[in-house]
Parts: C-alpha cells; sequence; structure tokens
C-alpha cells in the first residue's frame, strides 16, 4: 500500500465533503436563491458545482482504488494530474484575475496541492 497516495484519497474525499456540505448551503443555495441572475447562468453555475462535486468524488476514487486495493498507479496518475490542474487554475485565478481575489476570497486553489504532491510522490514509489 502505497501511504501517500492513500493520503491523497482521504485528503481528496474531505475536500470532497466540504464541497458538498459546506458548499451547499454556502454556494450552491445562495447562488439559487439570487434574484438579480439570470435563469441560464444561474443554473449553468449550479450545474457546474455539481460537475466539481462529481469530479472531486472521482478525484478520491482514482486515489483510494490503488491504494486500497492495489494494482496500478495510474489511476493516482490521473488523479494526481486532476488536482495539479485544479491547483494551477484556482491559484493562478486568485493571482491574476481582474477581481483582485485574496486567498482569503479564493483559498480552494492551494488545497489542491498538497494532493497533487501526495498523488505524485505515491505514484513513483
Amino acid at each position: 500500500m502505497s501511504f501517500p497516495i492513500l493520503f491523497a484519497g482521504l485528503l481528496s474525499a474531505l475536500w470532497t465533503l466540504i464541497h458538498i456540505f459546506a458548499g451547499g448551503p454556502g454556494v450552491a443555495r445562495p447562488l439559487l436563491k439570487a434574484s438579480d441572475l439570470e435563469k441560464s447562468p444561474k443554473y449553468v453555475a449550479y450545474f457546474c458545482w455539481h460537475l466539481v462535486s462529481i469530479s472531486l468524488a472521482t478525484m478520491s476514487v482514482l486515489f483510494l482504488w490503488p491504494a486500497l486495493w492495489g494494482g496500478s498507479t495510474d489511476l493516482a496518475v490521473v488523479g494526481s494530474v486532476m488536482a495539479l490542474l485544479f491547483a494551477a487554475w484556482g491559484i493562478g485565478l486568485g493571482q491574476f484575475s481582474a477581481a483582485n481575489l485574496t486567498f482569503a476570497d479564493l483559498p480552494q486553489g492551494w488545497l489542491f496541492v498538497p494532493v497533487a504532491a501526495l498523488g505524485f510522490w505515491g505514484s513513483v514509489l
């Protein structure tokens, strides 16, 4: 068993649960209640929120499967690439957005840095 891959999977699962159980009331519900948004952008954003939920859950499986049941670490490499891209987009959006976002406004990208690092580390062991 690769402990770095296992920890990447557990961390991904934690981010999934936080996204669903904190993001639902904190992001998705207010989005749906927003009366100043037209129907199309509101429901496209809501759809995307669910796509993130699915992606995070899938990322967890990509790490936990090889960590718990063995086999190739190729799945963990895919999960690591996903985490790296999520981190790059989240950090880049915060750093280079015209919205002048701070870490407090958008910390999510940084959450994927340890997931990517653990996943890549475990994949080369």
